[in-house]
C-alpha cells in the first residue's frame, strides 16, 4: 500500500488531524511542529495524543512527520538566530517523542555569506549538541534547491553534515522531488541515475521520507516553487516512477503542493491509482 498524506495543521490537535487525513484518503501526514514562521508551540495534550494513537492504530496510519518552522536557520551569521534555532529544534525533538518512532524534518539552513564549510560546521556542531542516545525520533535533513546561500542543494553537503555529527545514526534524509529537480538532479528523465548518486554519496539507508511535489521551474533553476502533481516541469509520468521505484516505494510520501484539502484528496487518489501494488 502506498503511504501517502499531505501537510495538515496541528492547531486543532492530533486526533483532529488524524480524522482529516482519513477523510481525504491519507494514511499518514506531515504537520508543522509550531507556527511555520516560528514562535511558541502549543502545549501537548496527553489525552489528545492517546486518542490519536488509538485512532491511527485502528485506521492503519503511521510514519508521521513533524516539520520545523521555515524560519529556523542553524547556521545564521547572527548568534541570536542560531540560538533560537537550536533551542527550538531541541524542544521540538522532545515534543515529537510523544509519537514514538516518528520523524522530524528541517531545512539545513543558509550560511548567509559565511561559506559552505562554515555553515556545514555550525549545523553539525549544533546537531551534536541536541541529539540524544535515548531518542526514538529520527531527525531528517531535507534536500534543498540550492537557492542563494542555502545548504543542502547537493547531496555532498548533507553527507558532510551527517559525517560530522556524533550520533549520526539518529539522522536521515527527506528527499523533496521539487527541490532536487530545481537543484539540477534529473529525476524526470534519469531517476535511476539520481538514486545511484544518492546511494553513492549518502546511502539509500539514510533516505526515510519523500516530499512528493511537481515543480513550476525548469531543472537547475534553483528557485524552489512547488506545483500540483502532473502540472509542472517534472510531470505525472516521472512522479509515478518515483512512487513505484523499488528503492522508494516503501517510504512515506508527503504532498506539499499548492492545494486545499479537496485538491490533496484528488492528488492522493491519483497517486494511489498509479501505485503498482
Amino acid at each position: 500500500m502506498l503511504k501517502i498524506g499531505c501537510h495538515l495543521s496541528v492547531s486543532d490537535g492530533f486526533l483532529a488531524m488524524g480524522k482529516v487525513a482519513d477523510s481525504i484518503g491519507a494514511n499518514t501526514f506531515q504537520y508543522f511542529s509550531r507556527n511555520p514562521r516560528g514562535g511558541a508551540a502549543k502545549a501537548i495534550d496527553k489525552k489528545d495524543i492517546a486518542a490519536f494513537l488509538d485512532f491511527a492504530d485502528q485506521h492503519g496510519m503511521g510514519d508521521f512527520l513533524a516539520h520545523a518552522p521555515y524560519t529556523l536557520n542553524l547556521c545564521s551569521d547572527k548568534e541570536n538566530i542560531r540560538k533560537f534555532a537550536l533551542n527550538t529544534l531541541q524542544d521540538d525533538i522532545g515534543r515529537t517523542e510523544n509519537l514514538p518512532g516518528s520523524l522530524y524534518n528541517f531545512h539545513p539552513g543558509s550560511h548567509v555569506g559565511q561559506g559552505k564549510e562554515t555553515g556545514i560546521s555550525i549545523v553539525s556542531e549544533a546537531l551534536s549538541q541536541i541529539l540524544r542516545p535515548e531518542q526514538t525520533v529520527t531527525v531528517l535533513l531535507e534536500t534543498m534547491s540550492g537557492k542563494g546561500s542555502e545548504l543542502g542543494g547537493r547531496f555532498e553537503e548533507l553527507r558532510e553534515i551527517i559525517d560530522r555529527v556524533d550520533l549520526h545514526e539518529k539522522l536521515g534524509v527527506c528527499l523533496d522531488t521539487c527541490h532536487v529537480h530545481d537543484a539540477g538532479y534529473d529525476i524526470a528523465r534519469d531517476l535511476d541515475g539520481v538514486l545511484t548518486e544518492f546511494d553513492r554519496v549518502i546511502g539509500l539507508k539514510r533516505l526515510r521520507a519523500v516530499h512528493i511535489n511537481d515543480s513550476k521551474n525548469t531543472r537547475e533553476s534553483r528557485k524552489d516553487r512547488h506545483e500540483t502533481i502532473g502540472n509542472g516541469q517534472i510531470g505525472l509520468e516521472a512522479l509515478a516512477r518515483v512512487i513505484n521505484h523499488e528503492s522508494l516505494r516503501s517510504l512515506p510520501f508527503y504532498l506539499e503542493t499548492p492545494n486545499e484539502l479537496e485538491g490533496y484528496a484528488q492528488e492522493i487518489a491519483l497517486l494511489q491509482g498509479l501505485y503498482i501494488s
